[in-house]
């Protein structure tokens, strides 16, 4: 769907001004590639908390401070970026003064993720955040040098190596990179003049791959997307701010038009803002859809690119149908009893049942008869539903009537579900025990005996609609008595 035209343009206008401006959240993280140095400033924590404070206290060598200025996030910029050829990757960071040849006040450290598969859809920044993906590269160390990055110091020649406390070494080790491969850079300032004013610093890639072809190290084509990758984002996150100026035309913009195409199925569907100055676009909760931009540049040229945003929800029962595929009601085959959940929208989940472990297979085999519980949670990190009660027609294997309060009664569970229903318990001679319906259970006892521990039978008929006759159904199975 991406598409920037008049790539020419792009080599004359050139990236200096494009890049420079600063992403403090993951998820509009800018693409970024090798050919050129990047400046850019530390400013800002963003409008998300991409590593949440009351959660996650460290990422890394990077940890939440004692206090607020000196946490994980305090003036940080986020980039992305993909690696074009198989080989090795690192970069510089070096601080700014604010005016030139004045004194540097910051104090840059960065965290590194990946690699990621763009192809596997799932949401980097959730994983990233929730300290599920941890950073490959870390470095909180001093600066003396102002630099901090991978590979080689610059001014000392100092190697990287892996991160230890207290090494002073401001560079960590290469990394191999494999082409395709998706990477995320977190640059956080640790130590800022806290006056509010952006710190400026320059990034510029280094390594062998680099060294080869810098235009080919890292796949330029990713900024050519300079929206950024698809965001996946929750219902009631901040609002979400796409930007026109990290495109190619950099200030060479005498017009703009953002359009929506709200179910991605190729139909433009509103225009959302158009002229020369509507250089952003404000995206609200929960506003799913794919977003385009087409810039017309004071070449005459047009430069458009699009980006997919996706919200989601905490799931509620309201979301899902729960399927039970075989039980007395859905199936003459009742053990095991085995469940399904099947999502009524798009979305990403995984299930736990009764308080177990959660897995990412909506079907679950062996289900318990009676009352029965599932918590979903979404894995896009948007939240877990509050348990959702669903019945299980079916009866227990066993019972043990020892006045213990468990297991003391034995019935069918969800009995109380069918249409007419009566049960029939029968000893192994065929001699009827008890009858039973929806109200009460057998105790295990006859004419007021207990009866022995052994194996007992049950006939269970009720009435049953299929495709709209009533038709009566039977059951026969057998079940123990354990004293």
């Amino acid at each position: 769907m991406r598409a920037l035209l008049c790539a020419i343009c792009c080599f004359i206008l050139g990236f200096n001004i494009a890049i420079s401006q600063n992403s403090p959240d993951c998820r509009t993280a800018i693409p970024v590639c090798a050919d050129m140095p990047i400046t850019s400033a530390t400013d800002g924590s963003g409008d998300i908390d991409d590593f949440d404070p009351m959660v996650i206290t460290q990422s890394g060598c990077l940890e939440k401070g004692s206090v607020s200025s000196a946490n994980l996030e305090n003036n940080t910029s986020w980039y992305v970026f993909r690696a074009g050829t198989d080989g090795q990757i690192g970069f510089d960071i070096e601080a700014q003064p604010v005016i030139p040849g004045g004194i540097v006040t910051s104090e840059l450290d960065f965290a590194m993720y990946g690699p990621f598969d763009q192809t596997s859809g799932q949401n980097f920044c959730t994983l990233v955040g929730s300290g599920t993906a941890q950073p490959i590269r870390c470095n909180y160390e001093v600066n003396d040098t102002n630099f901090t990055g991978i590979g080689v110091n610059p001014v000392d020649g100092r190697v990287g190596a892996p991160f230890v406390v207290g090494s002073q070494n401001t560079y960590d080790e290469y990394i191999d990179v494999i082409a395709g491969e998706i990477y995320y850079l977190f640059i956080n300032n640790y130590n800022t003049n806290f006056n509010g004013d952006p710190e400026p610093f320059t990034l510029t890639f280094t390594g062998t791959s680099v060294d080869d072809n810098q235009n080919t190290a890292l796949d330029c084509t990713l900024r050519d997307e300079f929206l950024g990758l698809d965001i996946i984002a929750c219902e009631g996150d901040p609002d979400i701010v796409l930007s026109a100026l990290n495109s190619p035309a950099g200030p060479n913009m005498s017009n703009i038009v953002w359009t929506l195409d709200r179910d991605d199925d190729g139909t433009i569907d509103e225009i959302l803002a158009s002229g020369p100055g509507e250089t952003e676009l404000t995206v609200t909760s929960p506003n799913s859809g794919r977003y385009f931009v087409s810039i017309e540049t004071t070449f005459a040229t047009i430069i458009t690119d699009d980006i997919l945003i996706t919200f989601y929800a905490t799931p509620t029962a309201a979301d899902f149908d729960i399927v039970v595929l075989d039980d007395f009601v859905n199936s003459n085959q009742t053990d095991p009893y085995n469940v399904e959940f099947v999502p009524l929208g798009d979305g990403n989940y995984e299930y736990a049942l009764n308080g177990g472990e959660y897995q990412e297979d909506p079907v679950f085999l062996d289900v318990p008869p009676g009352l029965n519980s599932v918590e979903i949670n979404d894995t896009n990190g948007c939240g877990t539903s509050e348990p959702i009660e669903f019945l299980v027609v079916g009866y227990p294997k066993f019972f043990t009537p020892n006045g213990d309060g468990i297991h003391d009664n034995w019935n069918v569970q969800g009995i109380e579900t069918l249409s007419n229903p009566s049960v029939y318990i029968f000893d192994r001679f065929g001699k009827l025990l008890k009858e039973l319906n929806a109200i009460g259970g057998w105790d295990g006892t006859f004419n007021g005996r207990d009866m022995p521990s052994s194996d007992y039978w049950f006939r269970l008929d009720y009435d049953r609609d299929d495709q709209g006759v009533v038709v009566a159904r039977q059951v026969r199975r057998h079940f123990s008595l354990v004293r």
